[in-house]
């Protein structure tokens, strides 16, 4: 059927407007499709869209021989796609030194330029960077939002109030659709095929052209494959090789490995999250191995070859790919927060799934469970003993546990003091 819901704007839009006051130009970077170039064409004044075919030969030429030429327009100027002319960094860098004041400038890309030779300025001082994900749930208008992520931060034992209209079948089907703003309008077996598309056109071109290195497109299906099977690990680069390794002949080495997982990188494919160093009462050694995540859940999804259905009938892998979409929605309102989102595991086992820590210094603590009173009690032991073992005499006590569900009805709070929240009333 087709899909009327309205969504709501995109919190990035505030972030940007934000960064356009304090700073001369603004980079917005992110995966493909993900909106970049909406966002930054709603508070520009004029645009220069360099990827235009009609265009391209001469923006091409115009920025070698006379940048200058291109940035001439009306403030903001949107520099769609500029790491095509990596150049242009030093030249915008240039030209808000020239002018003074702010807001002068807004480059979006999809991919880090193969190449930073040509880049000779670092742009401190007068860049601010913005990244953009694929849309969170409360973006989309699946989660009501009621819940509000910065209300948690500010502390106190008000309740919280809020209904989540996401049961196992929805949450499946959002799961597979993923956050694509292009999907949102469309009927649902459309919706769903859109992430299929993004991870046929990621392996057969878009990974080679991150850095000008020609791949094999077998051989980054196979790889993407892997890193859907260790979503929210922490497997290491021989473990993805272990899994390539049996299912072709030819050899492989750990280098390679690491060029293949680098280039997805470049172009936003992969965002691995980085483990969270706190001070602890006891002297348990920390692990520090980055978590492996896609930005998005539908591109693990579509390297699985599977559907809604498919994860109703596997509890287990929808509860790792349910951590995806989970974290990829933790990082969006921990941006609008100023904050980060990290992964905790020590060498005794001890762990948690998420730690939202905010510039000021204020954490929260959340474990991703799929809901049940099982799991749920389940999670709130783990954070209960690891909020434990933190010395809060030389850092501050968690402003709030929580266990984050993908299924229930309504947010509560347990006699422990933690938290219990749907993902489906969960925002900003």
């Amino acid at each position: 059927m087709e899909n009327t819901k309205k969504y709501r704007p995109r919190i990035a839009d505030q972030m940007l407007e934000a960064r356009l006051r304090r700073k001369g130009a603004v980079l917005i970077e992110g995966p493909k499709w993900c909106g970049k170039t909406t966002t930054a064409e709603r508070q520009a004044a004029s645009v220069l869209y360099m990827a235009d075919p009609a265009r391209r030969l001469q923006n091409l030429q115009a920025a070698n021989l006379n940048p200058s030429q291109l940035l001439a327009g009306s403030t903001p100027r949107l520099i769609d796609e500029w790491q095509m002319v990596p150049s242009l960094w030093d030249s915008v860098r240039f030209a808000v030194d020239q002018r003074g004041g702010y807001g002068h400038f807004i480059l979006t890309g999809s991919s880090v330029p193969p190449s930073m030779d040509e880049i000779f300025h670092s742009g401190a001082g007068r860049f601010a960077k913005l990244k953009m994900r694929t849309m969170s749930l409360y973006e989309s208008g699946d989660s009501t939002g009621e819940v509000s992520l910065a209300k948690l931060f500010s502390g106190g034992d008000e309740p919280l109030f809020g209904n989540s209209n996401i049961d196992i079948n929805r949450l499946a089907f959002l799961i597979c659709r993923g956050g694509w703003p292009g999907a949102l309008s469309l009927a649902d077996e459309d919706a769903l095929a859109q992430a299929f598309d993004y991870y046929d056109i990621v392996c057969e071109t878009d990974v080679s052209r991150a850095d000008n290195v020609e791949r094999n497109p077998q051989r980054v299906k196979l790889l993407m494959r892997s890193y859907a099977r260790h979503q929210g690990t922490m497997a290491s680069v021989g473990t993805i090789l272990s899994d390539l390794q049996s299912n072709e002949a030819s050899h492989l080495s750990d280098n390679s490995i690491y060029d293949y997982i680098k280039a997805l990188k470049k172009i936003f494919v992969v965002e691995d999250m980085p483990a969270w160093n706190p001070n602890l009462r006891s002297k348990s050694a920390i692990r520090t191995s980055d978590n492996r995540y896609f930005t998005d859940p539908s591109i693990a999804v579509a390297a699985l070859g599977a559907g809604p259905s498919d994860l109703v009938n596997d509890l287990e892998t929808m509860g790792l790919l349910f951590e995806t979409l989970a974290i990829r929605d933790l990082r969006v309102y921990a941006d609008a927060l100023d904050g980060q989102v990290y992964h905790y595991r020590d060498k005794r086992g001890v762990e948690c799934d998420a730690v939202v820590h905010l510039r000021n210094g204020s954490y929260g603590l959340i474990e991703i469970k799929l809901g049940g009173d099982r799991l749920i009690d389940e999670g709130a032991k783990t954070l209960t003993k690891f909020s434990m073992d933190i010395d809060t005499t030389k850092m501050k006590s968690p402003a709030f546990l929580m266990v984050l569900t993908g299924v229930g009805d309504f947010p509560y709070k347990r006699d422990d003091g933690v938290w219990v929240v749907p993902i489906g009333c969960l925002g900003v």
